[in-house]
C-alpha cells in the first residue's frame, strides 16, 4: 500500500495534466523525469544552454526550451502562464527564483511550487505568492533519519505536529489476533485506517 496514492490523500485542486519545470538541476531534473515516466506532459526550463541540451538528449520531458525566466514576456511566449501547475526548482540563485515566482502569480499561474534553500528565500516566495514552499534537502535528511532510525514505518503522512497517518509493516507478535486482541486504541494510542496484505487493501 502506498500512502500517496490514497484518495483521502489528495489536495482538493484540481488535478493537473501538464506541467513546467523551471530549473533543471539535480532537484528540476528528477522532478521532470518523474513527471514525465508517470505519463504527464513536462515542459523543461533553464537559462543553461548545456543543461537544456542535457535534459534533451536524456529525454526527461515532452519539450525543454533554453529561457530566461525573469522576462515574463518569454515565459509568455513560451506559453509557460497556460500551465495549470508551474515548479520553480532554482534553490541557488534566490533573486531569480523569487522574480520568476512572482511572474508567474502575477499573470495567473494556478498553483505554483517553489524551492527554497533559506527561511528568507521562503519568506520571499510566500509574500510573492508561492503556493507552495519546499526544502528538499531538509525533507530528504529528515526521511533519512527516520528510516534508519525506525525501520518498521515504511511511509508517513504528516497531519500536523501531534498527529500522523503511518503505513508500518505488521508486528511478529500481532500475527494470527483480531483486532478486539491487540486493542491498538487502547494500549498504543492508534487508530487503525487500513490494511493492506497480498497488495489487496
Amino acid at each position: 500500500m502506498n500512502l500517496s496514492s490514497m484518495s483521502f490523500f489528495r489536495s482538493r485542486r484540481r488535478e493537473s495534466k501538464q506541467f513546467a519545470v523551471i530549473g533543471l538541476g539535480r532537484f528540476g531534473r528528477a522532478v521532470c523525469a518523474t513527471l514525465y515516466g508517470m505519463g504527464y506532459e513536462v515542459m523543461g526550463i533553464d537559462r543553461c544552454e548545456k543543461c537544456v541540451d542535457k535534459a534533451a538528449n536524456d529525454e526527461i520531458a515532452t519539450h525543454v526550451l533554453e529561457l530566461d525566466s525573469t522576462d515574463p514576456l518569454a515565459l509568455k511566449q513560451a506559453g509557460i502562464f497556460e500551465f495549470d501547475t508551474v515548479i520553480v526548482a532554482i534553490g541557488n540563485y534566490i533573486e531569480e527564483s523569487v522574480i520568476t515566482t512572482l511572474n508567474l502569480k502575477e499573470k495567473g499561474v494556478d498553483y505554483v511550487v517553489a524551492k527554497a534553500s533559506s527561511k528568507i528565500h521562503e519568506k520571499l516566495l510566500k509574500k510573492v505568492g508561492a503556493d507552495l514552499v519546499l526544502f528538499p534537502e531538509d525533507e530528504m535528511g529528515c526521511e533519512l533519519a527516520r528510516y534508519l532510525t525506525q525501520p518498521s514505518i515504511l511511509e508517513r503522512f504528516e497531519l500536523d505536529p501531534d498527529y500522523s497517518i503511518v503505513e508500518v509493516l505488521v508486528p511478529r507478535e500481532f500475527e494470527g489476533k483480531t483486532l478486539a486482541e491487540i486493542q491498538l486504541r487502547n494500549n498504543y494510542g492508534l487508530n487503525l485506517i487500513a490494511l493492506s496484505e497480498n497488495d489487496k487493501l
